[in-house]
């Protein structure tokens, strides 16, 4: 009579690091209590697989994933663990076990009090406790839905206060109050953007007075509008942010309904103003060499006397790093200029360095004919060398498209820079 082969073991051990499963006993006791299990009772444990992750979704787990993959292949057909939910909090996994367990690759799932085997009933315990699992999941997100709604109804906000309040925890309750450090800063950075001052100007007051956020940090300028735009300090708050729904707040207003909707208005841009609606040729392609801000750009409109206003493109540092940051502001045609200084410079000095596309190369190719034809309409023989690349990219950036201008200063394959109305390499340190 042959004798049945000892079942070959992989003791998976998972840890969820989501609030539902804190309690959770950890990878490290579970693998103890696993292992003494194992040398009590003679089990073979071939390999130790960990994980931490999230049960709820089907098929989410690549550890767990791979496990049964592994089991399909017969490299195992046991599964030592401490309890089915650290299998299984989805009907989608649940199925797959089941489903090896049908097929005879899945010999027995053992757990620290139970073990399941390919039978009709211990099978339908497995499913059932996978199945309460799930249960739990399930009413645990309904319960924290509904805790989360009635502390929304008493006028509280879920999650961290915002800059000018402080959450505070007494006799078993949290509420919300006014951060004695902060919020009389909000109430008068509103009424200066009332009173007609820009956001920048809000980030240089605000870096005077040192009123930074609750990390201890200078206020950046996107935290400067976020707070700007957000009516929780009118009383009023919106939960979940978009559904449309308005709670009445339990806390102390730091701003009147009327001096909010008045900054609102200040606030609105123009349509003609809309950011990324007008064509700026070379936004976003260069660097501020001094403070390493983003180069950004502004068009002008002067008026004439006669015939229509003539546009202006001006180039700047967007002082994002730093707002004292005093690299002067360049015209697009005197950019242009200097850009042409640079590609010649670095096609004759380092020529290495530039990487011609294909499109490019195409695009000389067809410069050098026509170049060729207009010397033979004249009788005059043409030159044999080949076009230089920057002869070619004097040509397109004064005739080309903009989509071909940004492909010409794009061949340096690296971050440029821009100083004193000049192009360069590197940053100045």
């Amino acid at each position: 009579m042959e004798l049945e082969q000892p079942i070959q073991y992989c003791l998976y051990a998972r840890k969820s690091s989501e609030s539902d499963e804190r309690q959770a006993m950890s990878i490290d006791s579970q693998i103890k209590e696993m292992k003494d299990l194992a040398k009590r009772d003679g089990l073979t444990i071939s390999d130790i697989r960990l994980e931490s992750h999230s049960a709820k979704m089907s098929g989410q787990r690549p550890v767990f994933m791979q496990l049964l993959n592994e089991i399909r292949n017969d490299r195992f057909n046991g599964i030592l663990t401490w309890a089915p939910d650290r299998l299984s909090r989805n009907a989608g996994d649940l199925g797959m076990l089941v489903d090896l367990m049908d097929q005879e690759k899945l010999r027995q799932i053992r757990t620290f009090s139970q073990a399941f085997s390919n039978n009709p009933n211990e099978k339908f315990l497995l499913m059932i406790l996978c199945s309460q699992a799930k249960l739990e999941n399930d009413q645990k997100g309904i319960n924290v839905k509904r805790g989360i709604r009635a502390k929304c109804e008493m006028g509280w906000r879920p999650g961290p206060a915002p800059i000018g309040y402080v959450n505070r925890a007494f006799a078993g309750t949290k509420d919300m109050v006014v951060d004695p450090d902060r919020g009389h800063f909000i109430t008068e950075m509103f009424e200066r953007v009332a009173a007609g001052a820009s956001g920048r100007k809000i980030k240089n007051w605000a870096d005077e007075v040192s009123f930074n956020n609750k990390s201890g940090k200078p206020l950046t300028l996107g935290q400067i509008y976020r707070m700007l735009k957000d009516p929780f300090y009118t009383g009023k708050f919106e939960f979940p942010v978009g559904s449309g729904t308005w709670y009445k707040g339990s806390y102390k207003p730091l701003v009147t309904t009327k001096l909010y909707r008045k900054v609102q208005e200040q606030l609105v841009v123009p349509p003609k103003a809309k950011w990324g609606t007008r064509n700026i040729l070379f936004r976003g392609i260069f660097k501020c060499a001094v403070c390493g801000s983003a180069i950004t750009g502004v068009e002008k409109f002067r008026t004439r006397q006669m015939g229509t206003p003539r546009r202006h493109v001006y180039y700047y540092c967007a002082k994002t790093k730093n707002p004292k940051c005093k690299e002067r502001p360049i015209k697009e045609k005197w950019l242009i200029v200097s850009i042409n200084r640079y590609i010649s410079f670095m096609n004759t000095a380092h020529p290495q360095t530039i990487k011609v596309s294909r499109t490019l190369l195409q695009g000389m190719e067809t410069y050098r004919k026509i170049q060729e034809q207009a010397l033979l309409a004249q009788n005059i023989s043409p030159k044999s060398a080949p076009t230089r690349f920057a002869e070619y990219a004097k040509y397109i950036l004064a005739e080309g498209t903009d989509q071909e201008r940004r492909e010409v200063v794009g061949v340096f394959g690296k971050q440029l820079y821009l100083h004193n109305k000049e192009i360069c390499s590197e940053p100045i340190k």
